[in-house]
């Protein structure tokens, strides 16, 4: 079993690095994904590696799909690569978590119509206008769709991938 993380530079610190660093103690190996190899900086000033290019990423060698917030999501929708392999993720009814602004590159690939799901408050709006059925909850899970709102519902949100992970 392996994960795909996905972001650019401006992500949300602690929705990038919990997820992680939770895989990893569960011992499931993690690849990081941007739109080049290399450094990607969050908000805070956190950096982590990126493993692979989003040209890279084959999803068949993925189990799980991490799509954290912040700013990194209005660029990372902008990339028809992440789309594709978001798409692949869905078709195979692999697990797919998002949080905060993460929901947004779902909303680009065209997955969240008639899902239910929740994200960050200023994306509500935008979120329904694709279809889907807003929830303000702490975490919404529908089906092989995780997502949540921001930082402080973390802890939902990890307990509910690692229940999805564990069947």
């Amino acid at each position: 079993m392996k994960a795909l993380i996905i972001s650019v530079d401006q992500f949300e610190d602690s929705e990038l690095l919990a997820p992680y660093y939770r895989l990893l103690e569960e011992g499931i190996p993690v690849d990081i994904a941007s739109i080049h190899r290399g450094t990607i900086t969050g908000k805070h000033g956190y950096e982590v590696q990126a493993d692979k290019s989003l040209a890279e990423v084959n999803p068949e060698g993925y189990a799980l799909l991490v799509l954290p917030g912040g700013k990194a999501p209005a660029a990372v929708r902008k990339e028809p690569a992440a789309l594709e392999i978001c798409r692949s993720f869905f078709a195979h009814n692999k697990p797919v978590a998002a949080i905060c602004h993460g929901p947004q590159i779902l909303i680009s690939a065209g997955l969240l119509s008639g899902r239910r799901a929740t994200c960050y408050q200023s994306v509500a709006d935008e979120m329904r206008g694709a279809g889907a059925l807003y929830e303000d909850s702490e975490v919404v899970v529908d089906g092989n769709l995780i997502t949540s709102r921001q930082p402080s519902d973390i802890p939902a949100f990890m307990r509910e991938l690692m229940k999805k992970l564990k069947g």
